[in-house]
């Protein structure tokens, strides 16, 4: 009987352990940050600024910002390090941020191992990853895209740099790592968990560019109804 009581126990903590994280995603996507929206200060601005594109896949996002004179200059070290920005066929660089682990040793879900899923539900050191791609087909599913102002833009490409880890003012590449020609990997800022990972980091990063997105997005479908909710 008492074996029975414990069974019953467990299941309804599991129960209650997994209505509250159902319920903290629901609250982290309607619940907007910031709580009250930064148009003002963006309608102050005339000057166009730069169109940007989210990349979303089942767990990840990446941001996608425009492949031009400016951000070559701005993102120089990426092309020193061996990202081919001066690709005739290149429009837009690629950044994502995310764990060390589970980013450099699961290239395709075939390659998935324990450990790197391990590192990601606990902690780990983080990259950021920085590739380059062509046209990109609009509109589908798993790209969204989100015009800025002059001002938004620029905070959004500081942010992304200050996101890059440094040994006085030189970037860190990881040596050895890439998943084809045009990309390569970079130590970067902050520490790695599956609840505060990639996602919120992308929702950070637009959040500096003046867009409210949800109180916590770890997943890309709450993140990209947040943005459609609260912009």
């Amino acid at each position: 009987m008492s074996r029975k009581g414990g069974f019953w126990r467990v299941l309804r903590w599991t129960a209650y352990g997994v209505s509250a994280l159902v319920l903290a995603v629901v609250l982290g996507t309607i619940v907007p940050r910031p709580l009250l929206p930064t148009t003002a200060t963006a309608a102050a601005s005339t000057t166009i600024g730069e169109r940007i594109l989210i990349l979303s896949g089942p767990i990840h996002t990446d941001i996608a910002i425009p492949l031009n004179e400016e951000t070559r200059a701005r993102f120089g070290f990426a092309g020193e390090a061996g990202v081919p920005l001066d690709h005739p066929e290149g429009r837009w660089l690629i950044f994502g941020w995310g764990g060390r682990s589970f980013y450099l040793e699961t290239p395709t879900w075939s390659e998935l191992k324990p450990m790197p899923v391990f590192r990601a539900l606990t902690l780990d050191r983080s990259v950021m990853h920085v590739d380059i791609a062509g046209p990109i087909v609009e509109p589908q599913p798993s790209v969204a895209s989100v015009g800025l102002e002059r001002g938004e833009f620029e905070n959004l490409m500081t942010f992304i740099a200050g996101s890059f880890a440094r040994n006085g003012s030189a970037v860190i590449p990881v040596e050895g790592f890439s998943y084809g020609y045009a990309d390569r990997f970079f130590e970067a800022e902050g520490t790695f968990n599956a609840l505060f990972g990639c996602n919120t980091w992308t929702a950070r990063a637009l959040r500096e560019a003046g867009l409210q997105t949800g109180l916590w997005n770890p997943l890309p479908s709450t993140l990209g109804l947040s943005l459609r909710l609260h912009n």
